[in-house]
């Protein structure tokens, strides 16, 4: 009776919730204090700043490469542990992995050759590398079995908003963790020091936290038939019953050889979806970037901007050294400052179905966006550690925003069929519909024939007499999954982390100051303000966007 209570309990929306934004915490806070750790790690194995900073860009790289194979196999994907949780699994133990890896890489390099240095660095960019990849791609299965179960506009903002509280709350711990001196610890002196005591703490509670989604139901259930007799008496498992069921191993087998070579086909398949991505979907995902792009740039570089440009620290000097404490102080006040801004997006996220009731979505969305570039700039012309720091703790409210807007309007534009307009280079093509073409559902100037609208529908009215009004039956359903959805824009996330880590090393050495850091953050930041005002918002956004 008692367990039977409980697993009632934990059934319940609000508990399913509570289960999966577990993991989402513990994902941030694992990716929270690797972006805060790992970069003085590099550096003090060795690393040159500007290889440090190209090496920060290898998961993001994998990701991008992986994200859309995930999310393409995860909308087809049946098990009887659901279409999501296996992906979320499978990159869960490449998370576990890279906590083991990257605090042991010298001695797992010791255990291999002589060359102790150069394996070490290999060891930890190979562990960064998983934390990275598998920390954002897991995310993406994440979002999606949040959108599956809470598919409704209300409900959907609700169960965001709660991922956002979530995800700021994985950043205020990861971002804090880093900053506690636990090498006094008789546990981490036994262990090996701070770095392998502040791991395994991390592997603990996202252990914790990956054995959570264990009690998650999915709403979609994968199509197993149930053999029942009349009496809802389900039917008893004789040895001859058993017996039979050992021959289906072979099946299995065979199934999961066709599962692999499905996954291969998917690649054509996501050209050809990616030509012809929504059009309200290619806004919002360009946009998502832009953001991103200056958020991430903020993000992956402050502590190392207020460590050498406001303490003036130098992060190769040896230990024990002036320039070396200089820096590792001003390495701790900027995780101060990533703390604050995770507070300042808690605060926002547990508000944020009310701001967007009293000013609205669109306001709400650009105001923050408007908000990166002002920090940022701020940041680039004072060196006082308090205006920086709280400069730093603003940004929070675009990183709430950009955690909850773009997840809800993407679940808005799967769920709309009206929203699934491919993108095309020429938007007359849907006003120069002939009658034939109204019948048959092709038009002559679409790629590869594509058929605009269902054979029983009219064409979509976007002219001016149309009084801005969508008249026409909805456009025929998407083929694929919100998971695909959600890949593009998580792609959109990577993409921006790949970007700066790739070029800021070489800005940096270019410009000698670490200013430029927060300078291309903010030039990020106003190209964003430009592209955040092409966002579809509603139907009469769609309207006006494809009339142009």
């Amino acid at each position: 009776m008692l367990h039977a209570g409980i697993q009632e309990h934990l059934s319940t929306p609000h508990a399913q919730l509570l289960l999966i934004n577990l993991l989402t915490c513990g994902l941030e806070v694992c990716l929270a204090a690797g972006v805060t750790f790992v970069p003085p790690l590099l550096l003090e194995a060795g690393v040159e700043g500007k290889f440090m900073t190209m090496v920060l860009g290898i998961g993001p790289i994998v990701g991008l490469l992986v994200v859309h194979l995930i999310g393409s196999a995860s909308d087809s994907w049946t098990s009887r542990y659901g279409r999501r949780r296996p992906f979320i699994w499978l990159m869960c133990v490449g998370v576990m992995l890279s906590l083991i890896i990257i605090p042991y890489s010298s001695h797992l390099a010791s255990l291999l050759g002589a060359n102790h240095a150069g394996i070490e660095v290999a060891f930890l960019v190979l562990g960064i590398g998983l934390l990275d990849s598998c920390g954002q791609v897991c995310l993406t299965p994440l979002e999606a079995l949040l959108s599956d179960l809470f598919p409704e506009g209300e409900s959907c903002r609700r169960a965001f908003s709660v991922y956002a509280l979530t995800v700021g709350l994985g950043a205020c711990i990861g971002t804090m963790l880093p900053a506690v001196d636990w090498s006094g610890i008789w546990l981490a002196k036994q262990l090996g020091g701070q770095e392998q005591f502040l791991f395994l703490l991390l592997l603990v509670i996202f252990t914790g936290c990956v054995i959570a989604t264990f009690f998650v139901s999915e709403e979609l259930k994968p199509s197993i038939i149930q053999v029942e007799v009349p009496g809802d008496h389900p039917v008893r498992k004789g040895p001859c019953l058993q017996a039979c069921q050992l021959w289906t191993f072979p099946l299995r087998a065979w199934q999961l050889v066709l599962t692999l070579r499905s996954m291969c086909a998917l690649f054509p398949r996501l050209r050809t979806f990616c030509c012809k991505v929504p059009i309200a979907l290619w806004h919002l995902f360009v946009a998502q970037l832009c953001s991103w792009m200056g958020l991430m740039t903020f993000m992956l570089f402050y502590t190392d901007f207020v460590g050498e440009g406001l303490y003036k620290g130098v992060p190769v000097a040896k230990p024990g050294t002036e320039d070396r404490l200089r820096y590792d102080e001003g390495v701790r006040m900027g995780s101060m400052g990533l703390f604050l801004q995770s507070v300042i997006s808690m605060m926002f996220s547990c508000s944020m179905e009310y701001l967007i009731k009293m000013f609205g979505t669109r306001s709400i969305y650009i105001a923050s966006i408007v908000c990166l570039p002002l920090a940022t700039i701020v940041m680039c012309f004072t060196s006082s550690v308090t205006i920086v720091t709280i400069s730093a703790a603003m940004t929070g409210f675009t990183f709430s925003v950009l955690q909850i807007v773009p997840y809800t309007l993407t679940t808005f534009y799967h769920n709309n069929r009206q929203m699934q307009l491919p993108k095309y280079k020429d938007a007359g093509v849907y006003n120069n519909v002939t009658e034939k073409e109204q019948k048959t559902g092709f038009h002559k100037d679409t790629p590869n024939g594509v058929s605009l609208f269902p054979s029983h529908s009219p064409p979509l009215c976007l002219d001016p007499d149309c009084d801005g009004a969508v008249t026409v039956a909805e456009p025929s359903a998407p083929k694929h999954g919100i998971c695909l959805d959600m890949a593009i824009l998580d792609s959109a996330i990577l993409l921006s982390q790949v970007v700066p880590s790739l070029i800021m090393g070489f800005i940096v050495q270019m410009t000698q100051t670490v200013t430029a850091y927060v300078a291309v953050a903010a030039a990020f930041g106003f190209i964003a303000i430009y592209f955040s005002n092409k966002v579809v918002f509603d139907k009469n956004d769609l309207t006006k966007l494809t009339a142009h």
